[in-house]
């Protein structure tokens, strides 16, 4: 990885597209300090001091912090990812967006226009609510329309400006510029986590504790990076022959390759998908400012709160925790089928001339596809639901809570592992350049 930075670095146009990039991601973290006008900032420190595990603490850490401190970049790039995951659906449900997504360049321009759209209008929904929600719990300092509106279209201009850097970031910078944008987010809130893991565990302990307690977080670390690591880059290799072709005088064809199966197909969408479903009612009722009782109400967001789970004092919570390790699976399964056409994958490689060794061609090959896809899905899910379990789980049984849970950390590899990569084709394509100017 060091490698590819540093020749990165020789070459004058990705060095400039790298600068860029940095100078943009310094502008998303200086946004993230400047706190909304009117706003109580120590109502929203406590409040949030006692409401930061669960759906607001992994809010806080994919905004890197400017949710916990209110700031004009509170929303940060949240709207543009929900809105592309609703088109990506989209996509699939209705016939004209499949039109548009199969219709080149032209066709991906409209939904972009689209994503946008619809990216300003959830971030005005989210902001109105916030602004209402937290607003009467004593946020702003005066609650009246104007505040609630001047709240809105700051929060809605911040999350405008947040898309706009991250789209800049893929046109001028490295690319894929939204993703980056959210790792950064992520990464800057691991110093405070570390510290207050170090707070809490080492820091004026015994030394023979101190020693083993540190021992313990840097092994629970380096293995979850390790299997997420193992789990991004998993896959299966389905091989595929290409039948010889008489052109003329000549033979073509005849070659192998094969199609890569990823064991983690839908990548963090499951998790995502599984704690948006489960924290909805939750964070509903935290802007309502309803919270937990003794009623058949209270014990049902006690058990979609993550933060009650590993409970073994209230077993009856943990019925959460399996809900949500079905959910997980379930999303796996449904979104792997909207992105992944067995079929298709058949009928192109029939026409091409392509088999795998011991299927038919057509409808054999689809089902032999989707047999061998739904194996490896289940083992992805599987991984999905250990990496993001690990961390809930010493956060229930050893109250270690930290932002940069399993969820994080898939993102934070495979962003890293997909920027690299793109930087390694940007200099080998300038390097073909250069050879042909030649």
């Amino acid at each position: 990885m060091l490698e590819t930075i540093r020749n990165a670095f020789k070459i004058k146009e990705i060095r400039t597209r790298l600068i860029f990039t940095l100078l943009m991601l310094v502008v998303v973290r200086i946004g993230s300090q400047l706190p909304i006008p009117g706003i109580n900032g120590e109502f929203f420190e406590t409040w949030f001091a006692e409401n930061a595990s669960g759906a607001f603490g992994f809010f806080d850490a994919i905004t890197g912090g400017s949710f916990e401190n209110m700031s004009v970049f509170a929303l940060n790039i949240t709207p543009y990812i929900t809105s592309s995951i609703i088109i990506q659906l989209l996509t699939i449900a209705i016939p004209k967006f499949e039109e548009l997504h199969k219709d080149g360049e032209e066709g991906r321009k409209k939904l972009t226009a689209i994503t946008r759209y619809l990216t300003v209008a959830l971030a005005v929904m989210e902001s109105l609510a916030m602004a209402i929600g937290f607003g009467r719990q004593g946020l702003l300092l005066d609650y009246n329309a104007l505040n609630v509106i001047m709240t809105v279209i700051t929060l809605t201009a911040g999350s405008t400006v947040v898309m706009w850097i991250g789209e800049r970031i893929t046109e001028k910078g490295v690319g894929n510029g939204i993703s980056i944008v959210l790792t950064i987010n992520i990464i800057s809130r691991i110093p405070s986590d570390l510290t207050r893991l170090f707070e809490q565990f080492v820091l004026g302990k015994e030394i023979a504790y101190a020693v083993l307690a540190a021992a313990i977080i840097i092994a629970i670390i380096v293995g979850i990076v390790i299997l997420v690591v193992l789990l991004q880059g998993a896959q299966r290799r389905i091989p595929v022959q290409y039948s010889r072709k008489v052109m003329g005088r000549k033979q073509v064809g005849g070659q192998s390759s094969h199609i890569p199966l990823k064991v983690n197909t839908a990548g963090v969408i499951p998790i995502i998908f599984a704690q948006s479903l489960l924290m909805f009612p939750v964070v509903i009722c935290n802007l309502a400012g309803v919270t937990g009782g003794t009623g058949i109400g209270g014990k049902i967001l006690n058990m979609l709160s993550q933060t009650n789970w590993f409970d073994f004092e209230t077993p009856i919570n943990n019925i959460g925790l399996g809900v949500y390790i079905v959910l997980v699976i379930a999303f796996a399964y449904f979104y792997t089928s909207i992105t992944f056409n067995p079929l298709e994958i058949a009928d192109n490689m029939k026409k091409q001339g392509g088999f795998i060794p011991g299927i038919r061609p057509g409808k054999p090959t689809s089902d032999y596809l989707a047999k061998m896809l739904n194996y490896i899905i289940f083992i992805g899910a599987v991984g999905l639901v250990i990496v993001a379990i690990i961390p809930i789980f010493f956060e229930g049984v050893f109250n270690a809570s930290v932002s940069f849970g399993g969820t994080s950390l898939i993102i934070i590899v495979g962003v890293i592992i997909e920027t690299l990569k793109q930087i390694e084709s940007q200099m080998l394509v300038r390097n073909y350049k250069g050879f042909l100017n030649d």
